[in-house]
This record gives C-alpha cells, structure tokens and sequence, in this order.
C-alpha cells in the first residue's frame, strides 16, 4: 500500500472516533512523557510548535529540523515515535512564525514561505497527520503576570491596563492590512490541504482585544470567525475552538457552539476556563466554580451538536511550583474523562 494510501484509510479510521480527551501541547517526542500520558488515559496527542529553536535541535532529539519548512521524513518518523508509544498524532498545531511572518505581514518574500508552507501542508498530508492547526498572529500571547488561583496555584493572567507602552513590531499596521495579507494565506493554502485531505483550523488571538501595542487582534470575537470561514467555505477548513479565549471575549457560549457545530466546523477543542473576560481575566481550573462556564454544560453541548472529535487540555494553572504542567493536565484529563463517561451513559438511557 502507498504512503498516499495508508495515510487516507488512518484519517478515515480516525473519522470513526467518538469525542475523547488528549494532550497538547508538546514539543517533542520525549519518551518517558509519552508513556506518561498513555498510563493517565490519553490516547491521541497534538504538538504545538508555536516556539522552538530548530536550529539548535539534532534528529535524536526531535525529527524535525527544519529551518523554512518540515520534511515528510521528519514528520512521518515524528508520528512513528508517538504510535510506538501506542498513542495517534492527532494534530500538528502550529509552525514557527519564522515559516510565514512575511505572509502575515504582506512583506517581501511571502511568495517563497507560502511556497514552503504549502510543500509542509502536503507532508503533514502524506505523513498521516490529519489536522493543521494554525494561528494569524504575528504579535505574540500576550500576558501581563500570573495570579493565585484556588490553593495558591499560579495562572496566566492579563489586564489591558498593564500593556506595556510600544509598538510590538517594526510599525503600526491596519486590520485592513492584515485581512487582505489572511486572505492571501487562505486563498493559496487551503486548495493544498482540500487536495491532499488535510484540515486547516483556526486559533483565536489571545487576548482577544481589538489592538495591542500597535498591531489589530483580527480573530477576538464572533464576527471575525465567520469572516474567516466565509473567505473559502470548504469541509477542510474550521475552528481550533479555544474555549478559554473565546470565554474571555465574553461572547454566549451556547451560540458559537451550536453555529459552529451546526457547520461540522469545530475540529478540536482547547478547554481552559478563566475567571473574567476582556479587558481583564485569569485563567483557572476547569472544575473551578468561578470560572466563566459549567464544564459539563459545555460537553453536553458538544455532545448535542455531534462534536466527536479531540479535547485537550489547554493552559493549565502551575501546581506546587511545577515547570511542565503535567499536574495540571493530569487534573483536567481525570475530570473531562470522568464527565465525558458519564454524559456518554446518560444518553445511552
């Protein structure tokens, strides 16, 4: 069977899924965490390659190397290393910005990174890897600090009021600017992915305000998502759903779940709770009863609009002064485990 083969019927395989639980957020295939998270539940994993120092990393370490783009080997062997830790790579979320901050900046040079970013596309594609996650933000996440949550654990927080002054790039730029050079990127990318069966979805900025330091947040509220998704409507293109930051733009919940959903355009979800929205939030627990939403509410909600695909944890607060997260991820696999089970057995009834 050829690559192109085996790759199609793995997706298919996949597509029989019900909703689960993974893990995101990983840099690279480190054996003892893989083992980790298959011994806490987890069967499907995402890697999240928003930062990385490529140029320092060797092919022991991580397979891919790569300075413009990933090869096909790099990410086949990259999958391999994850199912010989008996676990599905479900998602590839993100490239390094240096792939395509031209494109998202129209500056000179986007033709050849566009080029690269489709020759990526298409080895993700070929290597068996179903989804592309991707953000449009050529800023950063922003924080201004972190803030005791329940039993003085630390969490991510934000206040508009304690953005630094300056500009974060080289200029301001208009949202009129960044939708044309977002519409550039769509427009070429996605006829790569429909090709080759790949799906593209699409992360919120975070924070989720109307401009920072200089440079529009495009994707900060309902509005935008639908722009975004009306650009090239198509069954490969859809949502990263981020619960956190879509909570914290305070936007009804309900409504974007059942719209998005009602479109088959939720691929996976990040589930974060914080407590408050724009212009100021800390992200908490997900079983914390200040949060802004009822988790089970959330998953019956999916459950009704036919959502079966992966659930991740997303940030979760530091406990007793760790450095991985792994408590943290380990809390929130438990809990969305444990109410997934048991909203399944209620609807069997």
């Amino acid at each position: 069977m050829s690559n192109d083969s085996q790759a199609q019927l793995m997706r298919a395989e996949w597509n029989e899924l019900p909703m689960r639980v993974g893990v995101g957020q990983l840099r690279k295939p480190d054996p003892e965490y893989l083992r980790f998270l298959k011994q806490i539940g987890v069967n499907d994993v995402i890697f999240n390659f928003y930062e990385y120092d490529y140029e320092d990393a060797t092919a022991d370490d991580h397979p891919l190397t790569g300075t413009k783009e990933f090869s096909y080997e790099g990410l086949l062997e990259l999958r391999e290393r994850v199912a010989d830790a008996g676990l599905r790579l479900h998602a590839i979320e993100n490239v390094p910005k240096s792939f395509y901050d031209k494109v998202m900046l129209g500056k000179e040079g986007r033709e050849e990174q566009i080029e690269h970013m489709k020759n990526t596309l298409r080895n993700m594609a070929d290597a068996g890897i179903p989804i592309f996650g991707y953000h449009f933000n050529p800023g950063t996440v922003y924080s201004t600090g972190r803030s005791p949550v329940r039993g003085g654990a630390s969490g991510r927080q934000f206040h508009l009021d304690a953005v630094e002054n300056g500009l974060i790039l080289d200029r301001e730029y208009t949202e009129a600017e960044l939708w044309e050079n977002y519409e550039y990127f769509v427009t070429e990318l996605l006829p790569v992915a429909e090709e080759n069966g790949l799906k593209m979805c699409l992360h919120p900025n975070d924070p989720p305000v109307e401009e920072l330091r200089g440079l529009p947040q495009l994707f900060r509220d309902f509005d935008s998502f639908k722009r975004a998704m009306d650009i090239e409507p198509s069954e490969y293109h859809g949502l990263e759903f981020c619960l956190g930051c879509w909570s914290e733009m305070g936007e009804d919940l309900d409504e974007v779940i059942r719209y998005f959903g009602g479109r088959d355009e939720l691929f996976y979800i990040h589930f974060r709770d914080v407590i408050g929205t724009v212009p100021a939030f800390t992200e908490t627990f997900v079983d914390d009863p200040e949060g802004n939403f009822d988790t089970y509410e959330i998953l019956e909600l999916l459950f009704e609009v036919g959502f079966e695909g992966v659930i991740i944890p997303d940030h979760v607060p530091q406990i007793v002064e760790e450095t991985d997260g792994r408590n943290g991820r380990s809390l929130t696999v438990g809990y969305l485990n444990g109410m997934i089970e048991s909203i399944r057995r209620q609807r069997l009834h």
